[in-house]
């Protein structure tokens, strides 16, 4: 029955929708720079916030929000995604950043890969993160080793790709002006349109 919205220069909200005739907000959190997503993780939120990189909000307590811990990504922190104790996050300029999260008061950078062009999503299957990196499309890196990721492939789609999702062998690209971008993923060191 919450919503939890990232309200760009409001930060985090939690907003009541069990009616949603007349939904009601519960608190929020003023994050430091433009909160631009969420990732939920138990009572823990992760909020990619643009120039303030990585913040972790304890919403346990909804009327109550109160930052556990941060942490300042080289560029624009745009998408945060969470899986086990890893913050993968879409980090602009800088390509994809992976934080340990294991501990949320002094989260650590585990590594990073600098892609080519500006990462502004990243979605996880297996060992592999997919990234949305603009004007250089569908970018594949292995993460087996979050000390050091390694590029397993791309695919150059026409626009500029910003957003992606995965299913089975095919990834799933917003590609702005082009639209829908369907690519064949089954051999990530060459994917096919």
């Amino acid at each position: 029955n919450l919503a939890y919205v990232a309200d760009y220069s409001q930060g985090l909200q939690i907003i009541d929708v069990s009616n949603p005739a007349n939904p009601s907000r519960l608190g929020g959190y003023d994050t430091p720079g433009l909160a631009e997503t969420i990732a939920l993780m138990g009572n823990l939120a992760y909020v990619a916030d643009n120039g303030h990189g990585l913040q972790i909000i304890d919403v346990s307590n909804p009327a109550y929000l109160w930052r556990r811990g941060s942490y300042g990504t080289p560029a624009d922190a745009r998408k945060v995604l969470v899986a086990g104790s890893q913050a993968f996050v879409s980090d602009g300029d800088y390509g994809l950043q992976i934080i340990d999260v294991s501990n949320p008061v002094s989260p650590i950078r585990r590594g990073g890969y600098d892609t080519p062009g500006s990462a502004s999503d990243t979605v996880v299957a297996g060992n592999l993160a997919f990234v949305a990196d603009g004007d250089s499309g569908l970018q594949i890196i292995d993460v087996s080793n979050p000390a050091s990721p390694v590029r397993r492939g791309g695919y150059d789609t026409p626009g500029s790709a910003r957003g992606v999702a995965v299913a089975g062998s095919r990834a799933y690209v917003g590609d702005g002006y082009s639209g829908l971008q369907i690519i064949d993923i089954s051999n990530p060191a060459n994917p096919q349109w």
